[in-house]
């Protein structure tokens, strides 16, 4: 499989979510500044949507979309258990935690790295995601992750997309819960070496 990222975008989710699967893959970046290869190619010949992450499979098959991705890569690696089983309650909680950190964190954020986007509404913006993201403290309580005491993908999601809250100066100090969760998940190998493999860590 060839995972293609950049750095420190919503594609460190699905590569969390590979080292965390322990599944071979090649990484393949394909920064979303130039959208250019290294070897020169140009992504938009190979995603014609240009971003990431995708996921190319084996077969040739293209995956888009992190959240169908990750769970995609769980179900490869059941022994992991980094999704609950299909079919069952749980399965449809963590696809719920996906969607609300696709629609309600992801999404919010994109106005924020938009520099034609105005100061008055960027405040607006960071209102709106500290009132979600104090309400997911509040689900973290008495919790090591979003679905109890078992790392799954939807945390690989959460972690990756809250880690833009330092560059885009929101403060989390005031959410306990939260922040002592993504210093759980940081610690954690498979997180770690993704993390270096991006470059976002010495």
């Amino acid at each position: 499989m060839k995972l293609y990222y950049s750095p420190g975008a919503c594609s460190l989710s699905p590569h969390i979510a590979l080292e965390e699967a322990g599944l071979p893959y090649e990484a393949v970046a394909a920064p979303t500044k130039t959208h250019q290869l290294a070897d020169g190619t140009d992504y938009y010949t190979i995603n014609p949507l240009g971003y990431v992450p995708l996921l190319q499979l084996d077969d040739g098959t293209k995956l888009r979309e992190g959240p169908v991705i990750v769970q995609y890569i769980a179900d490869q690696a059941p022994a992991k258990k980094l999704a609950p089983a299909n079919g069952t309650p749980a399965r449809y909680q963590m696809q719920s935690w996906l969607n609300f950190v696709g629609t309600e964190l992801h999404k919010g954020f994109s106005p924020l790295f938009n520099p034609a986007t105005p100061a008055e509404y960027k405040t607006t913006v960071i209102e709106r995601l500290l009132s979600r993201l104090k309400w997911v403290d509040g689900e973290l309580a008495g919790k090591q992750y979003l679905m109890g005491d078992a790392f799954s993908v939807a945390d690989a999601y959460m972690f990756t997309i809250t880690n833009w809250a330092a560059p885009m100066k929101l403060d989390l100090s005031t959410l306990p819960n939260l922040t002592a969760y993504r210093e759980r998940v940081a610690a954690r190998p498979a997180v770690q070496q993704a993390m270096k493999a991006e470059g976002l860590l010495k």
